[in-house]
């Protein structure tokens, strides 16, 4: 049974957009996808912020993920929030 204040279903934030995934290995899965989408007009930097809980941890970690020089999906910063 999963603590609501320490296990949430995790979040990713595209251009200003929010959505909740079931957890966090559907979003790896589809990193490469939502860094597409985050990609508008001109805006070279894809970029996507990711928050989720981690096991046996108190409080948010977010993730902020852009593709690298070879075009692989790379976690540019995170930590605590």
């Amino acid at each position: 049974m999963a603590n609501t204040i320490t296990q949430w279903k995790p979040q990713v934030t595209v251009n200003g957009q929010t959505t909740q995934f079931k957890s966090y290995a559907e979003i790896k899965r589809n990193m490469s996808l939502l860094l597409d989408r985050s990609i508008v007009g001109g805006n070279v930097q894809a970029q996507v912020s990711v928050s989720r809980s981690k096991r046996g941890e108190w409080g948010e970690w977010f993730e902020v993920w852009q593709y690298n020089n070879k075009h692989k999906p790379v976690i540019i910063n995170q930590g605590w929030m």
